[in-house]
C-alpha cells in the first residue's frame, strides 16, 4: 500500500507543524520503516523552537551512547526562552493599551505596537503553544491594517484551530480565509515552509494559494461533522474544481471518497444530491486519469464508466486498504465500504430485475453469510423494500417496479435503456480489446 500513501504528495502544500500528525500517522500504520519517518520526524522538528521535542527525537534515533545530544540544543533553548519573554512583554503592552481604549481611556498604538501581537503569535506557534498563538493572532487581525500580514495572521490562526482539534471555529476560519483568497491575490502563507517571493504573477499567486488552501481544508472537513459535505459543495465549485484539475489532480481521492461517504439520505436511499455530484467526478475522473488514479478513483470509473462490476469489486478490495492507511480517511473505512457496497447494489439492480444472492454477495466482497445479512438490510432501510422481494428457496432477489403513468413510464424506461445500453457498449469494448485465443500466452490460459 505504500506506493498509494500521498503523505509525501501532500507535504509540499502543508505547514511545518501540520505535517507532524502526518508523519506520527505513518508511524502507526508501518507503511514505512520507522527510522526513515523517525528521522524525518526529527529532520522538521529541529528546525523549530521545539527543542525538548527535538531532542526526544533525536534520542529515540540514536539510542547508543555513541551519539550525544548536539550542543546546539542548549543554546537554542535558552534563546527560545528569552526571546519568548520579551515578546510576551511587547505583546502584553498592546494589550492593556487595548483595554483601555475600550473603556474610553486616552491611549494610541503604534503599528509597531501592533505587529508586536503577530510576532508574539508567531513565535508561540513556532514552539507548539498552538492555543496561545491562536489567540495574539485574532487579537492582532483585529486592530491591524497591513494586509499582507492579516492574510498570514489567517494562515497561522487556521493552522493553530485545526492543531488544537476546534473544528467548528477551525471550519469558520477556513471560510474566511477563503473568501479573502477568492477576493484578492494574496501571499504565500508567511507561516508555510515556501517562500512568498517565489511567485510573483498575482493569478499563480492566488492558484497557489488556493490549492495550499484546498490541503488545509482536508484536516477540517475530515473531521467537522458536516465537513464531508462541506467538502463536496467547495472542491465542485468551478474554482476549486479548476485548482484541483491545474496543480493538485491527487485531490481527487478525497472528492470522490466524500462522494461515496455523502451518499446516504434521510431515506436511504441515493439523493439527487449525491448522484449529481458522483456523476460530475466521475467525468473529472475520466478526463485527469492520465494525471492521477487510485484504487478509489478507478472504483468509481469501473462502476459508472466501464460498468463492469467484477473490476469495481477488485477495485473496491484495493480501497479498502488506501482508506484504511490513509491519515485523512483512514476512520472512516467502515462507512465507506457500507456506501460503495450500496452504490454497487444500487448499479446493479438497475440492469437485473432477478439477482442471485450469492453473485451479488461475491461482487461486493463479502462472504455468502455476511452478504445475506447485508442485502436484507439494505431492503429494509431503502427504498427498494416496496419492489423488492427474497426468494429464500431460489436464493435470488426479485424487483417487482410498481406501474407509472404511461409518460413517467416512457421516461424511466428510456432512462434504464440508456443505462444498460451503456453497459451493454462497455462490455463490448472489453471484449473486443481482449486478445484472441491463440495470443493468449500459457500461463495466462492456466490463470484463467
Amino acid at each position: 500500500m505504500a506506493e498509494y500513501d500521498l503523505t509525501k504528495t501532500v507535504i509540499p502544500y502543508c505547514d511545518r507543524h501540520l505535517v507532524f500528525p502526518l508523519l506520527a500517522h505513518l508511524v502507526e500504520n508501518e507503511l514505512f520503516p520507522a527510522e526513515q519517518v523517525q528521522k524525518a520526524q526529527y529532520e522538521l522538528a529541529k528546525e523549530t523552537n521545539m527543542v525538548d521535542y527535538a531532542v526526544s527525537l533525536f534520542e529515540q534515533l540514536h539510542t547508543d551512547e555513541t551519539h550525544r545530544c548536539p550542543a546546539e540544543f542548549a543554546g537554542k533553548r535558552e534563546n527560545a526562552l528569552s526571546t519568548n519573554e520579551r515578546l510576551q512583554q511587547d505583546a502584553q503592552a498592546v494589550l492593556d493599551r487595548s483595554r483601555c481604549a475600550r473603556t474610553k481611556t486616552k491611549t494610541s498604538v503604534t503599528l509597531e505596537q501592533i505587529n508586536a501581537l503577530y510576532n508574539f503569535g508567531q513565535f508561540q506557534y513556532s514552539y507548539g503553544n498552538y492555543s496561545g498563538a491562536a489567540d495574539y493572532l485574532y487579537h492582532f487581525r483585529v486592530l491591524s491594517t497591513d494586509p499582507d500580514l492579516t492574510m498570514s495572521a489567517h494562515w497561522g490562526k487556521l493552522a493553530s484551530d485545526i492543531l488544537t482539534g476546534k473544528w467548528d471555529v477551525a471550519l469558520e476560519e477556513l471560510n474566511t480565509l477563503r473568501d479573502a483568497i477568492d477576493s484578492r491575490s494574496p501571499s504565500v502563507p508567511q507561516f508555510a515552509s515556501a517562500p512568498s517571493s517565489s511567485i510573483t504573477d498575482p493569478a499563480l499567486t492566488q492558484l497557489h494559494s488556493r490549492t495550499w488552501l484546498l490541503h488545509w481544508s482536508l484536516f477540517v472537513y475530515f473531521n467537522h461533522p458536516e465537513g464531508r459535505t462541506l467538502l463536496l459543495e467547495t472542491f465542485l465549485s468551478p474554482t476549486y474544481l479548476n485548482t484541483i484539475q491545474t496543480s493538485s489532480p491527487w485531490v481527487l481521492r478525497y472528492l470522490a471518497t466524500a462522494a461515496v461517504l455523502s451518499r446516504k439520505s434521510s431515506t436511504g436511499a441515493l439523493s439527487s444530491r449525491v448522484r449529481h455530484s458522483i456523476r460530475e467526478i466521475v467525468k473529472v475522473i475520466q478526463m485527469e486519469e492520465y494525471q492521477y488514479q487510485d484504487p478509489i478513483t478507478n472504483f468509481l470509473k469501473e462502476l459508472y464508466v466501464e460498468f463492469d462490476f467484477e473490476a469495481a469489486q477488485r477495485e473496491l478490495g484495493l480501497a479498502e486498504h488506501v482508506v484504511g492507511n490513509d491519515f485523512f480517511l483512514n476512520e472512516f473505512r467502515d462507512d465507506f465500504m457500507d456506501n460503495a457496497r450500496y452504490l454497487i447494489s444500487e448499479a446493479y439492480c438497475r440492469i437485473h430485475q432477478r439477482i442471485d444472492i450469492a453473485d451479488l454477495s461475491e461482487r461486493l466482497n463479502l462472504s455468502k453469510e455476511d452478504g445475506e445479512k447485508w442485502i436484507v438490510n439494505l431492503i429494509r432501510e431503502t427504498r427498494m423494500g416496496a419492489d423488492a422481494k427474497i426468494d429464500l428457496e431460489k436464493n435470488v432477489i426479485e424487483i417487482h417496479r410498481p406501474a407509472l403513468p404511461v409518460y413517467q413510464s416512457i421516461i424511466e424506461k428510456t432512462r434504464g435503456l440508456a443505462f444498460r445500453t451503456q453497459a451493454l457498449g462497455a462490455a463490448m469494448t472489453r471484449t473486443q480489446q481482449a486478445p484472441p485465443p491463440s495470443e493468449v500466452l500459457p500461463a495466462e490460459v492456466e490463470a484463467r
